[in-house]
């Protein structure tokens, strides 16, 4: 289940992401925000990141204008490893070396096709699971 989240600047793009998972049959689960309407991203940014560290969410997307500020709230919860990715290498490279559990765009700097391609990296990328980077997770979450 991947958990999504997003502000009034990521909606629009949030409906992309949500069009591409149901094409491909992925499950979610929508933390809001639901329209265009001006709200404080680190409620999304949190609720996102409360559920992919409680486990209830495998993985998580959040969206706001840059994708800075919602990445920043979400990683002030322990477990959650944000990243703030606008190409797709930086999405290959932070789930293979960082085992991020949380991928964030900015919707007002990165557009909606490469954003998918973003997505479909960041979604289907495994952990290396090499040992150097075990070490550095660990090094993280101290």
């Amino acid at each position: 289940m991947i958990a999504l989240g997003c502000d009034h600047g990521g909606f629009a793009l949030m409906k992309e992401v949500i069009d591409y998972l149901e094409k491909n049959g992925l499950e979610y689960k929508n933390f809001g925000t639901y329209s265009e309407e001006s709200c404080d991203y680190p409620v999304y940014g949190k609720a996102v990141a409360n559920a992919v560290a409680s486990g209830e969410c495998e993985k998580g997307i959040l969206i706001c204008g840059t994708g800075i500020g919602i990445s920043i709230s979400a990683n002030k919860v322990k477990g959650v490893r944000a990243a703030l990715c606008g190409d797709c290498f930086s999405a290959q490279a932070t789930r293979e070396h960082n085992d991020a559990n949380i991928l964030a765009m900015g919707a007002r700097v990165t557009g909606a096709g490469l954003a998918l391609k973003i997505v479909d990296t960041f979604l289907n990328t495994p952990f290396s699971n090499d040992e150097r980077h075990i070490r550095r997770i660990n090094q993280i979450e101290d």
